[in-house]
């Protein structure tokens, strides 16, 4: 109830405003070790049922954070806090780059659910890697709870297509040691001509190259690859191949959508706001529906993180019962506030 209330007061300011006051005030919480470990007590479900183990990493439970809400990995401290099992920063890029003009985020009330088109605005891939790195020191002295770290990467805007994989190269190599997994993000509709790396060929050029550079480390990181609701059963099916193929650890299924179906939210408002990706409950049909249909090919051979729609225990359910071994939340966490992942965990405990 109270985060109802306080829902109302950020709603009255821009989104990307009202995402940094809440975060930087928690981050100020959470500089005290009094206030955090309340924000622990009351955040935190822990139940030993809660627990993972998959792509070889063990999780405190299955409860995520999607990539985009910690672009810089600024609150790593304060999202563990809030009783996340992982956390993915990015999507991280070699050079920092500002992302796409703003206003870049919008919310749609109504219809529980957002559109961004942020274009991969972060800090550079090296500033990342400090911060995590810095993160890892301050979490082996403080605890040892199975937080989770993953790096989201991508390409810079202004890297032609043919170029693309060495991006991705430069991210992997230089997140390498501070992140316990990688995803291959080829699937956001805010930088141009960036699905079209989704295609088998392309993508097949960057997903082998970054694993004959894994297979080259003593001890490899998983790599994972996240699409996007709107590819077709044939390009699925490529997908899928290519998992196989590629020997993938697993998918984050699924981004953010740009069809604007079955909208309460009126289409002149949609029209003003104009491109972008489309994330929330009206997200969760399609990628139950794109779940479904790689887990009929993978079964328990090629492990599923599931996004799109998640705001409750029932919805996560719905996702870890088709088949997925782990979800993230992400417009969720705007709509239900910061117990969203205690809430889940207790639903699914």
């Amino acid at each position: 109830m109270l985060y109802q209330a306080l829902r109302k007061l950020f709603f009255a300011f821009p989104p990307e405003d009202a995402h940094y006051f809440a975060m930087n005030s928690l981050k100020a919480a959470c500089n005290y070790s009094f206030s955090k470990k309340i924000i622990q007590k009351n955040f935190t479900c822990t139940n030993p049922a809660l627990l993972k183990n998959v792509f070889g990493l063990n999780f405190r439970n299955p409860v995520g954070l999607g990539a985009g809400f910690d672009k810089n990995a600024l609150y790593l401290r304060e999202l563990e806090a809030l009783g996340f099992g992982f956390v993915e920063v990015g999507t991280v890029t070699p050079k920092p780059q500002p992302g796409n003009d703003k206003p870049r985020l919008f919310r749609l009330p109504k219809d529980k659910a957002l559109i961004n088109r942020m274009g991969f605005n972060n800090d550079g891939a090296v500033v990342i890697h400090k911060r995590v790195e810095a993160w890892k020191a301050y979490q082996a002295r403080t605890s040892a709870n199975n937080f989770i770290v993953g790096g989201n990467i991508g390409k810079n805007k202004a890297t032609q297509n043919e170029d693309a994989w060495k991006d991705y190269e430069i991210c992997f190599k230089t997140l390498f040691d501070v992140v316990d997994y990688f995803v291959v993000n080829v699937s956001s509709p805010n930088t141009p001509g960036l699905r079209e790396l989704q295609e088998k060929d392309a993508l097949k050029k960057i997903l082998e190259h970054l694993q004959n550079i894994n297979n080259g480390f003593s001890k490899q990181k998983p790599l994972l690859l996240k699409i996007a609701p709107d590819l077709n059963e044939s390009q699925l099916d490529d997908i899928i191949s290519l998992a196989f193929e590629i020997q993938l650890d697993g998918i984050v299924a699924t981004n953010t959508t740009i069809a604007r179906d079955n909208l309460i939210t009126s289409p002149s408002t949609i029209e003003t706001i104009g491109a972008g990706g489309l994330s929330g409950k009206p997200l969760q049909e399609r990628s139950t529906q794109v779940l479904q249909y790689l887990m009929s090919s993978f079964k328990d051979k090629i492990p599923v993180i599931a996004s799109g729609g998640i705001f409750n225990g029932d919805d996560a359910k719905e996702k870890l019962d088709c088949g997925a071994s782990l979800v993230q939340v992400w417009t969720g966490f705007i709509y239900e506030g910061p117990a969203i992942a205690k809430k889940i965990n207790k639903a699914l405990s």
